[in-house]
């Protein structure tokens, strides 16, 4: 199980600093009226490093355009060229921004706007050290044209065009890669020193060009020495974070930047196609753009298909987390006839978030299965079958499924035993343990989990499956009861499909 090495405490103390605009320099919304596929659409940096996330094509990069339009460093055809003719479509683009700059105004946030008419950018850019990482910094040393001159065996450098790894970048190197780089060093190719060839050393003082790097490695030292020496409130823009890397070191990446921010009020803006990068981030960094929407919230790959309209299946089901998916697959295995495998069950984090992309969904022209939504009994929203959306039974799902059982727990306690993975003798015991739960337990949301312990490190997730079980084979009426409100959506194995895309 992930286990982050970021405090909770610092993720709420860098809530708290965006809340109270604790930020000389800081990007706070963007409004975007029109640019490319997007229409009246608001993007909040809630926290100040934000993922960008979404299928190929869904507009993230738009998002990391506009950020950039903000300020002088980054020249706007970075990230919208116009090409003549085939370009018309930007003209009226128009994004606008809320803007922290206390070098403009020391006491409230200010507004600016970017334009393009008349063929051209009209944009109130304001100062502020801004850097891209584009997607080619992964490119091999290699395959670098700058670089060609020292692929010779008479390539050398005087030793004042030497310079050796930071200590606080070699620290972040090695905390991200698991590698000591503190005898790592830059080689000036050009007289500017813009052009640089990293030179390593291995543990037995063994030495190797960049020519003999991993191309993630070298783009994590370079990556990293640039963070470590930039300006304090400067913004970092990143495409596609996960881009030459391991997906452990995707992840102390994107921890590494949450302590950047914490340390120097760097804000850093990226985009990924990879679950690994969202996983030490909370869900109001994470934004998922999808065909000119946005929806804010941890949403995994698997759904953001879903969302696109782009799933295997011909039913989607939006629940709104991980307890409440199990639940309906329960549900779905005890119907008869289902064809399970033609339905895709997606975790939505949240109830707000599983309604808003079940409306969408079924809206979107390009969505060919339609889709329901199951929320939990306590959501805000209503039960809705006009709409396709439905509530399970009671009102915590865990306290509910948890209670249902324990009322038959006499009964069943063997059956129960078994499905904990221990011998039916123990049964007792399992009911014992679990009454001494139910007694004590002060969050619904533990409970699973405290048995598992006091049964000896048994897997929550087992523990959930167990319950569950037990419960729809206890309860089969109510399971049947609630499945009837869909029923008419689910696919059967009896159905016809139509193989190729359509029908002649």
């Amino acid at each position: 199980m992930y286990q982050s090495e970021i405090r909770d405490s610092e993720i709420t103390g860098l809530f708290e600093r965006v809340q109270k605009r604790n930020y000389k320099k800081y990007i706070y919304k963007i409004i975007i009226e029109k640019a490319r596929g997007y229409e009246n659409t608001v993007l909040t940096f809630d926290f100040p490093v934000t993922a960008l996330i979404g299928p190929n094509g869904g507009g993230k990069t738009t998002l990391l355009g506009a950020a950039a339009l903000a300020y002088k460093d980054i020249k706007p055809s970075l990230f919208f060229s116009k090409s003549g003719r085939f370009d018309e479509s930007m003209q009226n683009w128009k994004i606008e921004y809320e803007i922290i700059d206390r070098d403009v105004r020391q006491q409230d946030s200010i507004k600016r706007t970017a334009k393009f008419t008349n063929f051209r950018w009209s944009r109130e850019a304001l100062s502020r050290k801004t850097r891209v990482f584009g997607v080619s910094r992964t490119v091999p040393a290699t395959e670098r044209p700058d670089l060609a001159k020292c692929m010779s065996r008479k390539f050398d450098v005087k030793p004042s065009a030497i310079s050796t790894m930071p200590a606080e970048a070699a620290q972040a190197v090695a905390t991200i890669l698991d590698k000591d780089v503190s005898e790592f060093s830059f080689l000036k190719i050009d007289a500017k020193g813009k052009i640089t060839l990293l030179a390593g050393q291995t543990a037995k003082g063994d030495k190797y060009s960049e020519f003999h790097f991993g191309a993630g490695e070298s783009s994590i030292i370079r990556m990293i020495v640039e963070l470590e020496t930039m300006p304090e409130q400067s913004l970092v823009l990143i495409e596609e974070i996960e881009n030459g890397l391991h997906p452990l070191a995707t992840i102390r990446l994107v921890e590494y930047l949450i302590d950047l921010a914490n340390r120097r009020k760097i804000q850093v803006i990226f985009t990924s196609h990879s679950n690994d990068a969202l996983k030490p981030l909370p869900d109001k960094a994470i934004w998922a753009a999808i065909r000119g929407k946005l929806y804010q919230g941890k949403l995994d790959i698997a759904s953001l298909r879903a969302i696109s309209g782009v799933v295997d299946s011909r039913l989607a089901i939006f629940v709104e987390d991980r307890f409440a998916k199990m639940w309906v697959e329960e549900i779905l295995r005890n119907v008869s006839g289902v064809a399970v495998d033609a339905i895709g069950i997606y975790a939505m984090e949240g109830d707000g978030t599983a309604q808003r992309v079940h409306k969408d969904h079924n809206i979107n022209p390009a969505s060919v299965q339609k889709s329901i939504c199951i929320l939990d009994g306590d959501s805000k929203y209503i039960n809705s079958p006009s709409q396709l959306i439905f509530k399970l039974p009671g009102e915590s799902p865990e306290r509910y499924i948890f209670n249902k059982v324990l009322a038959k727990l006499a009964d069943i306690s063997g059956e129960l035993a078994v499905a904990l993975l221990r011998p039916y003798e123990k049964a007792s015991e399992i009911e014992d343990i679990v009454r001494s739960v139910a007694n004590t337990n002060r969050d619904e949301h533990t409970i699973f989990s405290q048995i598992g312990k006091r049964l000896g490190l048994v897997p929550e997730a087992r523990v959930k499956e167990a319950f569950l079980s037990l419960w729809g084979r206890c309860y089969p009426e109510e399971l049947k009861d609630f499945a009837a409100g869909f029923d008419n959506y689910l696919p059967k194995e009896s159905q016809e499909v139509v193989l190729g895309s359509k029908e002649y």
